[in-house]
């Protein structure tokens, strides 16, 4: 959510701390004033343990008697540590025990500066008091006005007749206006009444009152609201609401008015304690006027850690219709949601072991995922791992088993065990490693549900053999000063006898596409239902050319291919057994074409006719911060291609031009087209963004237009075309003006 800032309040901490109490020392730089100075200011208070305050002035004049008083003239300097204040002249009394300062008065500090017609400083009382003030903060970032500025000693500053601005000496783009404002350090807020907020001379903002924290604490209040287009549910204008409940509870409460749909009131609960924290939200939209129905979304997140190591994970999610995310989602990717998990789970990790617990569904929202194709639920699953290294003759052992219930409306249920014993020696020096390894995979059922002539505990026992070994070599290499290169070769052997495995269920097994994890995992499947029978060989190498001065990767190049040494026999059902001898060669490539130009690049491709399986590509220009352009592809056979093209790049000297063109060659149409313009100036920024997109699965489109104003240093305005570029454009960042 965006918020009010007020850097105004660091007045505060800089001002706090000048002189409150009487019993501080004074000296002065009049070499005829000596020492009776202090006498004429305390009598015989002592020096104390204050910080010393310093008084220079270039005439001095002291009047003793029942009412003493001093009179400095000529130019006076007042010093105490980094803060100074100087005037033409002033006057102290040491009846009332106050000093002011008058004529071209001038306070400084490390954050603030302060020029005035005058001002005084009670000693008594602790107050200090500006009359005619103008400001500056943080250096010169921020300025502003007030008739009058007084600061208390119970911490308390008061401004009347305010104005305030990021903006430099000369310009009021923007300007704050208001008739007074009170910070309170005790209490960490600020008041201000009779608010304008005005853009070039414009009020687009009136409030007769508010309250706002100061600094970073935080406090109960309506913050920025949010306006702009929802493409298909109208104009979109959100009032969000924080309340600081405590300092470890908080709440947000957002009515937003959908005006094709009704008003959608969107919340979330925050809390953090010792040993739980998480999230809830809740967004409700009744009687959709587009579908005549209530909606809604649930969203849970929990954590707890015990105090006996144990941790617990809640994760829920509800919707009320399958096309909510579609409706009111915003994007593509969260459009294209088909199942929401919700799971409870219990985990604890310890020296040597590590065990977990889970209760498992999903809600599907995808109304064509058929019953017999949606998730199984898992009620429980448990799964136990272990591992103790450093065991006599340097073996390793190793277990694996899990315990799972699958349940579901349709098909075969039941309970899965599996177990995994490992037994491994590694061998390893300086440079390499072999190391040899044995599992004894156990796998029973008890099961529900199964097709007549089908066993109801079917078992399947198997024992894994493997051989894993690599190198790493490194060379200095003579073209390049400063670049090493290294070339890492790995060979994994894996051997699994064939077992007949066609009755066994399948409950959560798939095959998985190749990557380089993949390359070298033991099973050609994930998850345990299916366990490839095979002789395998995958064979990898890297090289990296590393720059020796930042340690930063030059180039990096891998590839690698997996060879089936004897035929293999098991496949999942509906799917061919893999006759192929090998994998298809898989590669990727990353380097530093020059300072500002990366390229990246992986490959998948298979030999004789197969050709490539799959492909992506990226490209990236950046020579500037602000400046740069992204092209990248994306194949995947008989699945997908598409081009994606995105940038922001300065067009004059105040101006960028941002967007993003995502187009699929298969279809032959534009998923995603958006196209802005940024304007920035030394104190506020302006974006317009455009978009036309697809938001459903069927292939509906979305058209939206957002305008966001940024006040540096003080919030934005509009939509948040911010977040929507940092979403689209890779490298780009909100915070940049």
């Amino acid at each position: 959510m965006n918020r009010f800032h007020f850097p105004i309040a660091s007045l505060l901490i800089a001002l706090a701390c000048a002189p409150a109490h009487s019993q501080q020392e004074f000296q002065c730089a009049v070499a005829d004033a000596g020492d009776s100075l202090d006498k004429l200011l305390f009598g015989d208070a002592g020096t104390g343990d204050s910080e010393v305050i310093q008084f220079e002035a270039g005439q001095f004049t002291a009047q003793l008697g029942e009412k003493p008083s001093a009179t400095m003239s000529g130019g006076v300097l007042v010093q105490q540590g980094e803060r100074l204040a100087g005037a033409e002249r002033a006057n102290f009394s040491a009846e009332t025990m106050a000093l002011r300062l008058q004529g071209d008065v001038r306070y400084e500090d490390p954050s603030t500066r302060i020029n005035s017609d005058s001002a005084e400083f009670s000693y008594t009382s602790g107050r200090i008091r500006f009359e005619g003030a103008e400001f500056t903060l943080s250096g010169g970032a921020a300025r502003g006005a007030a008739s009058a500025l007084e600061i208390n000693q119970q911490g308390r500053l008061e401004l009347d007749d305010v104005t305030y601005t990021t903006c430099p000496p000369g310009s009021n783009d923007w300007l704050l206006e208001a008739a007074d404002i009170d910070l309170d350090t005790v209490s960490g807020t600020g008041t201000a009444r009779n608010v304008k907020l005005r853009f070039q001379g414009v009020p687009i903002l009136y409030a007769p009152y508010f309250s706002f924290p100061i600094g970073d604490a935080r406090k109960s209040g309506i913050l920025t609201p949010e306006f702009g287009s929802a493409g298909r549910s109208g104009r979109a204008i959100s009032i969000p609401y924080y309340w600081n409940i405590a300092p470890n509870y908080d709440a947000t409460f957002t009515p937003r008015l959908l005006t094709d749909r009704g008003l959608q009131m969107q919340s979330e609960f925050r809390y953090l304690t010792e040993r739980h924290n998480g999230a809830l939200r809740v967004d409700y939209l009744p009687d959709d006027s587009l579908i005549d129905a209530d909606r809604h979304l649930l969203d849970v997140k929990h954590t707890t850690l015990f105090a006996n190591g144990w941790r617990n994970l809640i994760d829920y999610r509800d919707v009320s219709d399958s096309r909510y995310f579609e409706d009111l989602g915003g994007s593509l990717s969260i459009s294209s949601i088909t199942h929401l998990n919700r799971s409870v789970l219990f985990d604890h990790y310890g020296e040597h072991w590590s065990v977990l617990a889970r209760f498992q569904e999903y809600q599907t929202i995808d109304e064509a995922i058929l019953p017999a194709d949606q998730p199984y639920r898992r009620l429980p699953q448990v799964r136990v791992k272990g591992s103790w290294p450093d065991q006599p003759l340097g073996l390793r052992y190793g277990f694996d088993g899990e315990l799972v219930y699958f349940d579901r409306d349709v098909g075969v249920t039941g309970w899965r065990l599996d177990v995994a014993p490992q037994l491994e020696l590694p061998l390893e020096n300086a440079g390499w490693f072999i190391t040899p390894g044995v599992i004894l995979e156990y796998t029973r059922y008890e099961l529900n549900n199964v097709a007549p002539g089908q066993p109801e505990d079917p078992t399947r026992t198997l024992p894994i053999a493997s051989l894993d070994t690599g190198m790493i070599l490194e060379r200095t290499m003579r073209s390049s000063r400063g670049r090493t290169q290294t070339l890492e070769p790995r060979i994994l052997y894996v051997h699994v006898p064939h077992r007949e495995q066609s009755d066994l269920p399948v409950f959560d097994t798939i095959v998985p596409d190749l990557n380089f994890v993949q390359l070298y995992r033991k099973n050609r499947f994930l998850g345990v239902d299916r366990i490839a029978d095979t002789d395998q060989l995958s064979i990898g190498i890297t090289s990296r050319i590393l720059d020796i001065s930042t340690g930063r990767e030059v180039v990096t190049a891998t590839i690698g291919q997996a060879l089936y040494l004897s035929e293999q026999g098991v496949s999942l059902p509906g799917q061919p057994i893999t006759l192929s001898e090998s994998s298809d060669y898989i590669a990727e490539i990353r380097f530093l074409l020059y300072e500002n130009l990366n390229f990246d690049l992986g490959y998948q491709w298979g030999t004789g006719e197969n050709g490539t399986t799959q492909s992506e590509a990226r490209i990236q220009y950046r020579p500037q911060s602000n400046k740069i352009l992204n092209l990248s592809y994306r194949f995947r056979k008989e699945s997908l291609e598409q081009g994606d093209v995105s940038w922001s790049w300065p067009v004059a000297k105040s101006w960028n031009f941002v967007g993003r063109y995502n187009f699929s060659f298969r279809d032959n149409e534009v998923l995603e087209q958006l196209f802005g313009i940024e304007y920035e100036s030394c104190c506020w920024g302006l974006r317009l963004v455009t978009r036309r997109h697809i938001s459903t699965r069927d292939g509906t489109r979305d058209s939206s237009f957002g305008i966001q104003l940024v006040l540096k240093g003080m919030t934005s305005l509009g939509t948040k075309a911010d977040r929507l570029l940092e979403n689209g454009i890779l490298g780009y960042s909100r915070d940049r003006f």
